[in-house]
């Protein structure tokens, strides 16, 4: 892993697979970091050049003081893959993640050749819903959204099994500030126009059991994108990439593989 200086913020990336193949970049979900692709990485053709990063505020990287808006994080991202020399990639987004895909392609096509919107929609949830969040966190901590927000991304069984355990840890070790500047960043966004008038390949991924953005909600943002695939991943919640990385590692090389992007 290394950390890249923008300037104004400095961002926590690790490059996998091999440093001359076609790039493939993950943005991951709020409340986590770029660890929650771990398991999904060793599953991919490493002949791709694998690049993940922690947003702002999140992980390793820096935590301005909140709020934020969607423009910020997309344009980190952006100005992150310019550093990075990086055009032509496939982004893969996951939640908040899927909103900085958007919007990055919405900017800069030339970064982005293909989308996989993975758990995400172009507008997730009411301002007001993210604001009472932003509240929570800034009066009693991440600690007091942990158990809700695994009830709502995990299924029962697993969450009873203890595996959600680690990812309930790493919610709570995330730094307030960063947690409650990323709410107002989806409270403020509404890609439901820029998102329609994309022209690229696109694959949504959703689980069945996700309690954050159900699948309906996937399909219906990846609907308004012309010729975009749709995989539903059963017996998973908003992180299937961690509950069933294989299923996940599948649907990903399948479309890479359609798109010519191997």
């Amino acid at each position: 892993m290394s950390r890249v200086d923008l300037g104004d913020i400095a961002l926590n990336m690790r490059e996998d697979g091999n440093a001359s193949g076609v790039p493939v970049v993950f943005a991951h979900a709020l409340g986590s970091d770029l660890s929650i692709w771990d398991q999904l990485i060793p599953l991919l053709p490493q002949s791709l050049r694998l690049i993940r990063f922690d947003m702002r505020g999140h992980g390793a990287s820096d935590c301005p003081a909140a709020p934020y808006s969607m423009g910020m994080l997309v344009r980190d991202a952006e100005r992150l893959l310019d550093h990075l020399n990086i055009r032509d990639c496939v982004f893969v987004g996951l939640s908040i993640g899927g909103m900085i895909a958007q919007g990055l392609a919405v900017k800069r096509l030339d970064q982005v050749r293909a989308l996989v919107l993975s758990n995400t929609a172009a507008k997730i949830g009411q301002p007001d819903m993210w604001r009472n969040r932003m509240a929570t966190v800034q009066t009693h901590g991440i600690e007091a959204l942990a158990d809700v927000t695994m009830e709502r991304w995990f299924p029962r069984t697993f969450r009873t099994s203890g595996q959600a355990d680690p990812w309930r840890d790493l919610m709570c070790a995330q730094n307030p500030e960063g947690y409650a500047g990323c709410c107002a960043a989806i409270a403020g966004t509404d890609f439901y126009t820029p998102t329609s008038g994309l022209r690229l390949p696109v694959l949504g991924i959703a689980g069945s059991e996700d309690g954050s953005t159900p699948a309906d909600l996937v399909r219906e943002t990846v609907d308004l994108i012309p010729g975009s695939q749709f995989k539903l991943i059963r017996r998973a919640g908003h992180l299937p990439c961690v509950e069933k990385p294989q299923d996940y590692a599948e649907a990903l090389t399948g479309f890479l593989k359609s798109i010519g992007h191997t």
